[in-house]
């Protein structure tokens, strides 16, 4: 049996892909769980050059990924290359670390023992990945997990079935080996028994999931009743704060880049603009006429900036927040509402506490203009959200910014740069409704390893009884 996703642009079936059940989970969690030993035990140099070819495999279908993107996510074909070619060189980094993943040695106190601290690899990781940067994404939750010596199943995403699957077969084309690497795709509506039963397999050891904070505390909530770890990288309402002595020009760019960016679909979007009293009308005059610049329309023609949003329930979900806006006395600064899934990027201005879009992820092309007295008060404001994951401030005092960005709740914040900013050996993950557990680099390796504590003894034991 198979499940169709339907291309939010035209309404035609985009794709299709077996529609897993419940059932089906054991064995595919039985599969990757034989399947780990052997790579376990495996070199990192064997691991690296796996890896490596995956890569290469990953680029070779740039073109299958780009219409894939497009036809699923209603993505324009910039952002799918965006996502290939920042995923790839998350492979090529998971495989320079498979000999980073060192352990250390620990002076003991007694006498002729070898204290050590070793990483090992885990078992069975499930990675449970989302729309909206897919390829990325995909790839991230299982990329350094592999490299780490575990088996991985990557549950792909009900909205983009073909562009996950697409990761899988370029992994398969690299030679890992049978049962390492397994995908599982499942219609909409089997989704949570699906995941369900794929935390109970007891083969699964540990979870990493990226999406919404509603469905990361339902999972968290499922794996803590087996004691398992999760690594959740959920929602965010990222601030950009401008002080009155920022660089405006370089502040609207990055603004526009960081709110409207694949349609404000990605989890570190500006969704909130924190502008100081005295340079805000100056700021929200540049911005509105550079949001207004940027134009929607069918990616598949490629010559907007912007393309679709991933369906209507978006579409519904951003005029809600315009609406309540206007209604409470916000004014609409460039764009408005939507009678498509072709949204225009959207500035509201005038926001404040008790309107939705203050504090409700928007995940659309629509973001939200604040006035703060001073540089106090924005970051009052700033941190006035349960979200903590990426955040901005830009002023022409680095010191200054450093300090501003020491005090907002973030695991992520940029000085003078967008909130929107990926890089594979960056420590990546949030706080708060943000979730918790780092993506990337040396912190990745310990996210999907376990620390032991071994030791040789080289002399005699003296002992009390």
């Amino acid at each position: 049996m198979e499940f169709n996703r339907i291309n939010p642009i035209t309404g035609e079936v985009a794709s299709s892909a077996p529609a897993m059940k419940a059932g089906d989970m054991p064995a595919i969690a039985a599969r990757a769980g034989a399947a780990f030993p052997a790579w376990a035990a495996q070199g990192p140099n064997s691991r690296r050059a796996v890896l490596m070819k995956a890569a290469e495999a990953l680029a070779a279908r740039k073109d299958d990924f780009v219409a894939a993107m497009m036809a699923e996510t209603g993505s324009t074909a910039g952002w799918a290359m965006f996502n290939l070619m920042l995923a790839t060189g998350m492979v090529r980094e998971a495989a320079a670390i498979t000999t980073q993943i060192a352990g250390e040695v620990i002076p003991s106190d007694k006498p002729g023992c070898l204290a050590m601290a070793l990483k090992e690899p885990v078992g069975v990781i499930l990675g449970i990945a989302p729309w909206n940067a897919p390829i990325i994404l995909g790839v991230r939750a299982i990329a350094v997990p592999l490299a780490c010596g575990n088996s991985v199943i990557l549950k792909a995403s009900e909205t983009c079935p073909r562009t996950h699957a697409l990761i899988i077969e370029a992994f398969a084309e690299a030679g890992f080996p049978e049962g390492v690497v397994n995908v599982v795709t499942n219609a909409p509506e089997d989704a949570a028994d699906v995941v369900g039963a794929l935390i109970d397999a007891p083969e699964v050891k540990r979870i990493n999931f990226t999406g919404s904070t509603n469905v990361g505390r339902i999972i968290a909530k499922r794996a803590a009743e087996h004691l398992k770890p999760c690594l959740l990288e959920l929602g965010g309402k990222a601030p950009l704060l401008v002080l009155e002595d920022a660089d405006l020009d370089e502040a609207v760019k990055a603004a526009a880049f960081g709110a409207f960016m694949n349609q404000g679909q990605i989890c570190m979007s500006t969704e909130r603009i924190i502008v100081v009293e005295a340079v805000a009308e100056a700021f929200i005059e540049k911005f509105a006429a550079k949001a207004g610049s940027m134009p929607s329309g069918d990616p598949r023609e490629g010559t907007t900036p912007l393309g679709a949003v991933v369906d209507r329930r978006t579409v519904d979900h951003v005029n809600g927040l315009i609406e309540d806006a206007v209604a409470k006395g916000a004014t609409v600064a460039a764009g408005g509402k939507a009678d498509s899934v072709l949204m225009p990027a959207t500035v509201v201005a005038g926001v404040t506490s008790d309107m939705k879009l203050y504090a409700e992820e928007s995940f659309g092309p629509v973001v939200a203009v604040i006035r703060a007295r001073d540089e106090i008060h924005a970051i009052e404001l700033a941190n006035d959200s349960a979200y903590g994951l990426s955040a901005a401030v830009f002023t022409r005092d680095t010191a200054r910014g450093l300090s501003v960005a020491r005090r907002i709740h973030s695991g992520i914040c940029h000085v003078n740069g967008p909130t929107v900013h990926d890089e594979a050996q960056m420590p990546f993950g949030g706080v708060g409704a943000s979730g918790y557990g780092r993506f990337g680099g040396r912190q990745g390796i310990d996210s999907f390893t376990e620390t032991r504590w071994i030791t040789v003894e080289t002399q005699p034991g003296h002992f009390p009884i």
